[in-house]
């Protein structure tokens, strides 16, 4: 299968406060980040020319800085404004967003605080993560071996580029075996997330959820939550253990790339795609679509 690959591509990239051409947005081999993962990022998706939910992903990238010890240069208004200019600049209407932030090559070690703090954003056209036919009948996801770490052990409630090594393995062991995706469980050996995604389970109409303590609390979750309780769907926040997904008929996962996606079979456990599914999935097209004033009127 061929793949445009993501450094040889036509557009541009704002970069330290200007655009610049896509292919010259590089850094030197020997930046930090790179090396010790002093690294922090969003995902985000604009749909009709406008980023769903902007200022709080922006918000939730500077506090993710801020929890691995860097100042972003930016404040969130400026991030907001620079995501606005490049996407303008590409002139999409559908699109992903990468904002990546990171400590730069002036000091080479474990040691970095005189190091230079970057920013990119970049956006591109990029179709819903699982394919509609997926989505459609529910994705098959596996058990990952590997488990998400105790808030005591790495910054997790930061989106941060080194947490995340473990879900490309999960991923790829998933890909290998014929899955989708990979579920993980934390330290404790509950119920965590995908490898880029929250979870939800639907229990006699009621939708459960695992507490996000040591994972992050995603911004898709939180729009998910506030939607099934629009809909009078009591959700519960709770501990959540592998056992618990042999009470449930349905299973869903969110986020900005996964949207809200069905799980049709976990292991031996198997899901119907049923009306509480289908109704979020509705429900979630139809948000990230209204004007940002009529989002806010409804919260």
């Amino acid at each position: 299968m061929s793949v445009l690959p993501f450094d040889d591509r036509d557009g541009v990239i704002w970069f330290d406060g200007k655009l610049v051409p896509w292919r010259e947005a590089k850094i030197h081999v020997l930046t930090h980040a790179l090396h010790y993962a002093s690294c922090v990022f969003e995902g985000e998706r604009a749909y009709d020319g406008q980023v769903f939910k902007l200022t709080e992903h922006s918000e939730r990238l500077v506090k993710s800085a801020d929890l691995l010890g860097f100042k972003i240069p930016y404040g969130v208004a400026e991030i907001d404004a620079a995501t606005n200019q490049v996407l303008k600049a590409m002139n999409l209407k559908d699109a992903y967003v990468r904002p990546v932030a990171w400590r730069g090559s002036e000091m080479m070690g474990v040691s970095a605080q005189q190091s230079k703090i970057h920013l990119a954003i970049a956006v591109w056209e990029w179709p819903s993560y699982f394919s509609p036919e997926l989505r459609e009948k529910g994705i098959k996801i596996q058990w990952s071996n590997w488990r998400r770490p105790a808030p005591d052990t790495a910054p997790t409630a930061s989106k941060a580029a080194g947490l995340y090594m473990i879900c490309t393995l999960s991923k790829h062991e998933a890909e290998r075996n014929g899955c989708a995706d990979a579920l993980m469980l934390d330290y404790r050996g509950q119920v965590a997330e995908c490898t880029g995604a929250n979870v939800f389970l639907v229990i006699n109409g009621e939708i459960h959820t695992p507490k996000p303590d040591c994972f992050l609390d995603g911004i898709t979750r939180r729009t998910a939550i506030e939607l099934a309780r629009r809909r009078g769907i009591k959700v519960i926040e709770r501990a959540i253990f592998p056992d618990d997904l042999k009470k449930a008929q349905e299973f869903f996962i969110t986020g900005t790339a996964a949207e809200v996606t069905p799980v049709g079979e976990v292991g031996e456990q198997k899901f119907t795609v049923g009306a509480v599914t289908r109704q979020m999935m509705a429900d979630y097209s139809a948000e990230v679509r209204k004007p940002a004033s009529q989002r806010s009127a409804a919260e």
